[in-house]
């Protein structure tokens, strides 16, 4: 429909000329094109002449009618296009190009009226760019599919909560916290039940898992102390090889001591360590002296 100053420069002009374009009835008397004529023929006070559509395919004429107006932005026209291919019962010819309708731009007109012809439809009439009805409509498309996405993996891995959203007991939104809460707590039993086993094999009785599984604490609490037992775990191993690697490093001093235990030279090396680091000196000089067969014994 033109606008009100539209409609009353037409009816100045059919006043002045007469109407130019009969308007176009269907045969039971529908109004098909021409509203905007008939109004502005009210308004000027001139009786509007009428001619009665002999096709068989109205929705193409009435279509076709719109696309061609000039006042009309090209996603409107692309609209209209799109519209005209999706009702008219017979092929529409491939003629966008001659109007002005680039492919890309009929493309997105049919995305939008096949996912979202509310939107669509603000595109035909001009409230809605086609752009902006193009991206709310992908916006829409992905949203759904999340939704779906969430429905499935409720209905895989939880179906007694995906029972529960469909009974309106529980949102899908604390649903899925639900089944993200379960998830975690069993990777966390998982891992906690990976360092007792490591722990078990250590000679160790007590586990972490038991402590939760008796209530005394929960599985987040449980697996903290785990990993804390394991990073301590890891720090003694390295500090025991550490200590182990400096005794294989200093044992060419114990192996010189032993070739001359009765020396003043082993002596006044001895006599200057502490009395536990001269007992474990003796040992060791003893051991080498002894042998292979003397350490086996």
């Amino acid at each position: 429909m033109l606008s009100d100053d539209e409609i009353l420069g037409l009816a100045e002009d059919i006043e002045a000329n007469g109407l130019r374009e009969p308007v176009v009835l269907d045969p039971d008397g529908v109004l098909l094109d021409g509203r905007s004529r008939l109004a502005a023929c009210e308004l000027a006070d001139v009786e509007p002449s009428f001619t009665t559509y002999q096709g068989d395919d109205p929705v193409c004429l009435v279509m076709s009618a719109n696309r061609h107006r000039r006042d009309i932005s090209q996603g409107q026209r692309a609209m209209i296009t799109a519209m005209v291919r999706s009702l008219s019962p017979r092929p529409v010819p491939a003629d966008t190009a001659s109007h002005g309708i680039s492919l890309t731009r009929l493309s997105i007109a049919t995305t939008v009226l096949e996912q979202a012809p509310d939107l669509a439809e603000h595109v035909r009439a001009g409230t809605l760019a086609l752009g902006t009805a193009h991206r709310t409509a992908r916006r829409r498309r992905a949203d759904t599919k999340a939704l779906l996405a969430q429905h499935a993996r409720l209905r895989q891995h939880a179906p007694d909560l995906a029972e529960q959203v469909i009974d309106g007991r529980l949102t899908l939104t604390d649903a899925i916290a639900a089944l993200d809460a379960r998830c975690e707590e069993e990777h966390l039993r998982k891992r906690v039940e990976e360092i007792d086993a490591i722990l078990l094999a250590d000679g160790d009785e007590s586990t972490f898992a038991r402590s939760a599984e008796r209530g005394d604490t929960d599985w987040r609490r449980a697996h903290q102390r785990a990993e804390q037992y394991l990073a301590r775990r890891h720090d003694t191993i390295r500090h025991i090889q550490d200590r182990l690697a400096g005794i294989a490093e200093a044992w060419s001093a114990v192996q010189e001591l032993a070739h001359r235990p009765r020396s003043p030279y082993a002596r006044e090396i001895l006599v200057g360590l502490t009395g536990p680091a001269r007992a474990l000196a003796n040992r060791l000089v003893a051991l080498e002296v002894a042998g292979p067969a003397g350490r086996s014994a």
